[in-house]
């Protein structure tokens, strides 16, 4: 399984943008989907977006629509999530995470079809 790292999390204002970025080790990301999910205090790890392997198909949660963008570079081993018009209620930890093939076994927004999680950037929006 690869690693994974995210980064560009931070303390921004309500309506403000931040770009996450999700850096991949080993030689196999191009063949798996990536999917982002996010965890509030008190609350479970919640599915925020995915992309497939190719892609050329994307998923978001009704909540982040028409907000964030979900990006990946294989040549560079490489996913991106761009939030813009950010929300108080998107503060969370912001986990990146791969499935082990180019299909979601347990569907797009189950955590199961996930592994490799990285450990994690923290989100703050001010209000």
């Amino acid at each position: 399984q690869v690693q994974l790292v995210e980064s560009g999390g931070g303390l921004v204002q309500a309506g403000g943008s931040l770009r996450l970025s999700c850096a991949a080790s080993g030689r196999t990301f191009s063949s798996s989907n990536m999917g982002w999910f996010r965890q509030a205090p008190g609350k479970e790890r919640e599915f925020v977006a995915a992309i497939r392997y190719s892609g050329g198909i994307v998923y978001y949660a009704d909540s982040v629509k028409g907000r964030f963008t979900i990006s990946r570079d294989n040549a560079k081993n490489t996913g991106n999530l761009q939030m813009n018009s950010l929300k108080p209620e998107d503060t969370a930890v912001y986990y990146c995470a791969l499935t082990q093939g180019p299909s979601f076994k347990y569907g797009t927004r189950d955590r199961r079809s996930y592994s490799g999680w990285g450990q994690g950037t923290q989100v703050t929006v001010s209000s």
